[in-house]
């Protein structure tokens, strides 16, 4: 029986699409599904709707889902529609009677919202410590690295000189601005949607300060439409403060592809982060960077995915909204591996002094020459022309030996 289902006249066929993969991804959110219910439920009791007994036990049958969920031996069986049934009826199973009331003053919408926002919350500070700690190996990497030349590009050319130090710090600061975002995105996401129903309230005078109080939220979403208008738009933004994170690792990667070219050796990978080739046994191969790179494009499809779902839809739950849960699932775990795979890269990154010596060819001080020549008193404009001879092989080179 589906916990809206008052007849049984479902087509099965019907049943199963409209179900999807709720019974998979709704495994991840289990945990949080019962800590909203055990908030709920001690609410229940605070305004009379329960007996304290009911609500104890009800919080004890809770606590033995969320145990068994991470000893693995928690299921949502194939004719349970989700995570919300297999709870649910888990309860009845144990308590009879008293597990019919735990959705007492809820719907299933307000129900996946809150612990869809515990969840969220829960892997945005797990991500926010990730991030952190990536910027962190950046910043040592840096300063161990201060000092060390390496040639800047332009157009993938030689352009002029700059420091490993800095190119790691570009990183660095990069990643802490993608933290701003997320924190933002968190301040944002840190409302109880628990107790505005299907969006349009509940006939009973909840108590929402104190489910507030119980599941750590910083304020109450009191407006009932605004809280399930929500669905699908704070996903959304989600995984863009994901694709910034993304955004900055592709470009790291991409240029680490690109200096750990054998032609050019300026780094190298140590050995437990590369792969070889099935036919040509001199190959090391930089899979692990290419899969770093191609993530910002997976996790961009999730996103326009994601933030097109929700859109020309009326206000209120309309059931196109579960489809934003697989997206974000999969997008956020991509970017959570990619964070944990990039510090390992970190750890295994080497410097290889001589060829970044050797890289740090003439042309890359036609700048610093130009800016001598101005110094001694020429305008910059006869400057740079003058020393531009220098890099035209069919024109006669002034002397600039002094230079």
């Amino acid at each position: 029986m589906k916990l809206w289902q008052t007849t049984d006249s479902l087509d099965p066929r019907i049943e199963s699409f409209t179900t999807g993969l709720d019974p998979v991804l709704d495994m991840e959110l289990i945990p949080f599904d019962c800590k909203a219910s055990m908030a709920h439920v001690t609410m229940l009791a605070s305004i009379g709707v329960i007996t304290n007994q009911e609500a104890g036990d009800l919080n004890d049958k809770l606590q033995e889902i969320i145990s068994l969920h991470a000893e693995g031996r928690f299921s949502i069986g194939g004719d349970q529609e989700d995570g919300h049934t297999a709870i649910e009826l888990f309860l009845v199973d144990r308590l009879g009677d008293t597990g019919k009331k735990v959705h007492t003053g809820r719907s299933r919408n307000d129900q996946i919202l809150t612990a869809l926002r515990l969840f969220e919350i829960d892997r945005i500070d797990h991500l926010t410590e990730e991030v952190t700690n990536l910027a962190k190996k950046m910043e040592s990497f840096a300063r161990e690295h201060a000092s060390e030349p390496v040639p800047g590009y332009t157009h993938t050319r030689k352009a002029m000189p700059f420091t490993v130090g800095e190119w790691a710090m570009a990183f660095h600061d990069s990643l802490l601005d993608d933290l701003i975002l997320i924190g933002a995105t968190r301040k944002v996401l840190n409302q109880n949607p628990l107790g505005t129903g299907a969006g349009y309230g509940v006939p009973i005078p909840l108590d929402r300060n104190l489910t507030t109080g119980l599941l750590g939220f910083a304020k109450v979403m009191e407006n009932p439409m605004y809280a399930q208008n929500s669905r699908g738009k704070y996903e959304a933004r989600i995984l863009q403060d994901c694709l910034m994170v993304l955004y900055d690792l592709n470009k790291w990667a991409s240029d680490l592809i690109f200096y750990t070219l054998p032609d050019l050796g300026y780094f190298s990978l140590d050995q437990s982060l590369v792969t070889g080739s099935s036919i040509m046994p001199h190959k090391q191969n930089p899979d692990v960077l290419e899969l770093i790179r191609a993530s910002w494009h997976q996790v961009a499809g999730y996103e326009y995915q994601l933030s097109n779902i929700p859109v020309n839809l009326i206000s209120g739950y309309h059931r196109d909204l579960q489809l934003t849960k697989e997206p974000l699932l999969r997008g956020l775990r991509i970017t959570q591996d990619v964070v944990a795979v990039s510090q390992v890269v970190m750890d295994g990154l080497e410097v290889n002094t001589e060829a970044l010596n050797r890289s740090m060819t003439e042309e890359l001080q036609s700048v610093r020459k130009v800016m001598e020549l101005v110094r001694s008193g020429m305008t910059f404009r006869d400057a740079y022309r003058e020393i531009s001879k220098v890099y035209k092989p069919d024109q006669d080179k002034p002397n600039l030996s002094v230079v």
